[in-house]
């Protein structure tokens, strides 16, 4: 199998809770937008995020009882500087993340970051990483 992802799907027990802070807190467009059931996002070429109704997400993976969530994971956004980091994290605050961690120089990689969660349990990383890069070839470049 090659070395890809193209898809990462969360459950979600609110999906309109999900939209709003999605469209509205991060201000991304979706992909595809089915009401009821799921939402995906475009967030790099070839990698799309979606968030299916988590009564939904149970049903498609046809066993029963499964509990749907996220543990153990966060999604990690980078910015320019430590400013955009407050920044960000006040603008998804008002979208009806929860704080987890205001921002702050971090403990492990001279990174400046916060946590969020949005209102599904995701929990979301802003951060600005100066040993973080994209070449043009689209491949990153850390330390």
């Amino acid at each position: 199998m090659e070395q890809k992802l193209h898809f990462i799907t969360a459950a979600t027990p609110d999906l309109d809770g999900a939209r709003a802070f999605y469209k509205e807190g991060l201000g991304w467009e979706p992909l595809l937008d089915v009401p009821g059931e799921i939402i995906f996002f475009q967030v790099a070429p070839g990698l799309v995020l979606g968030l299916f109704d988590a009564a939904k997400f149970n049903e498609d993976l046809g066993v029963p009882g499964v509990a749907a969530g996220v543990s153990g994971v966060t999604l990690s956004h980078n910015v320019g500087s430590a400013e955009e980091v407050a920044g960000t994290i006040e603008k998804l605050e008002a979208a009806g993340a929860t704080v987890l961690k205001p921002a702050q120089p971090g403990a492990f990689g001279g990174i400046f970051h916060g946590h969020v969660q949005d209102p599904n349990g995701i929990i979301w990383e802003i951060a600005h990483n100066p040993g973080w890069s994209i070449g043009t070839d689209g491949n990153v470049t850390l330390g």
